[in-house]
């Protein structure tokens, strides 16, 4: 198993990387149209009845309203193999809880965010050697590779303008980071260290891109950072006794939610963007990963197996009222919101 395979494996936390057969992502089952009504039969005209006595009208009900999301999304795409050896990608519906499968490949396929539209999904599929990068219409359908798998890429970010994606590869020998078109097109290489640079995420206004390194050799462990989306500038932001990774920006731009292990455990922290204001949002004895802000910034998602197994939570922005969203023996993960 390469480096790529370890680095996934502790990070993304997917089993069966070694074995992974070439990606085959097929498009869900297409539902057929629903039955159209059938007319009621026509009755022959009622005889004459007097009429009734006046009667105070009645109150009409209310129509059902289906209830308001959390956190301002409507949707999460996250990881499952739920239903086979393989990880797959599913959404969830936060107004009905209702989940739809929508890969169905012979190869592990791991979730990636929404475009900024909402129109799309970015994925990490294998091939038969390497992991590629590619995307797919938000009901499923539609998979096409943005890169070759003739190198390991992954971790992909859309940039919010949605023209752009920032993404992890090993295409020059060590896990660097990439932009390139939102089409796949003119991959650039931001980043040049001999360390580890991985899983980058764009600011909300597109200018700077945080990422997880492990270049400060004198520690030998992994931190966040923070560059300008040309790769200039580059700038620490985390410097604690443990390895933070999984960085997530909170909308306003002001906040940035990750993923720490101190003393060997692992929760979700905030940190503001000028490095001030470190806090623990779990502080729980299970392990806690990938954090995802909801759009309107009131909730982060999360992935934990504080229940035995790999789940969705979601949580208050402070880290109050934790709550399971999947509730499934299999292992749910990575997930993202759709506005």
């Amino acid at each position: 198993m390469g480096a790529w395979r370890l680095l996934t494996l502790t990070l993304i936390g997917m089993a069966c990387l070694a074995a992974c057969a070439p990606a085959a992502a097929e498009l869900a089952p297409t539902v057929g149209p629903s039955a159209s009504p059938t007319s009621a039969p026509t009755l022959a005209p009622s005889a004459t009845v007097p009429p009734a006595p006046t009667q105070a009208p009645s109150q009409t009900a209310p129509p059902t309203r289906a209830p308001t999301p959390p956190g301002g999304g409507s949707q999460l795409v996250f990881s499952s193999n739920r239903d086979g050896p393989y990880s797959d990608l599913y959404r969830l519906d936060l107004a009905t809880s209702e989940v739809t499968r929508l890969t169905r490949g012979d190869s592990n396929t791991f979730s990636g965010p929404f475009s900024p539209d909402g129109q799309r999904i970015l994925f990490t599929g294998w091939g038969l050697t390497h992991s590629f990068i590619g995307v797919m219409n938000a009901d499923g359908s539609g998979p096409t590779p943005l890169t070759d798998a003739s190198a390991d890429d992954g971790f992909p970010a859309w940039s919010p303008d949605g023209k752009s994606i920032a993404f992890t590869s090993r295409r020059d020998g060590n896990n660097e980071i990439y932009v390139m078109g939102a089409d796949g097109s003119g991959a650039k290489r931001l980043t040049r260290s001999p360390g580890d640079d991985f899983a980058p995420a764009w600011s909300p206004d597109g200018s700077r891109i945080a990422f997880v390194s492990d270049r400060d050799k004198t520690t030998g462990m992994y931190s966040i950072y923070l560059m300008n989306a040309d790769g200039t500038g580059v700038k620490r932001l985390t410097a604690g006794g443990g390895s933070d990774y999984s960085p997530a920006w909170s909308p306003d731009g002001a906040t940035i939610a990750f993923r720490s292990v101190q003393n060997g455990q692992s929760d979700i922290y905030a940190i503001r963007a000028d490095g001030s204001g470190l806090a623990n949002l779990t502080r729980n004895p299970a392990e806690d990963w990938s954090p995802a802000w909801s759009p309107d910034g009131t909730q982060i998602a999360f992935q934990t197996n504080r229940d035995g197994n790999w789940e969705i939570y979601l949580m208050n922005a402070d880290g109050a009222d934790p709550r399971n969203l999947t509730r499934n023996p299999a292992d749910d993960q990575g997930p993202y919101w759709r506005k």
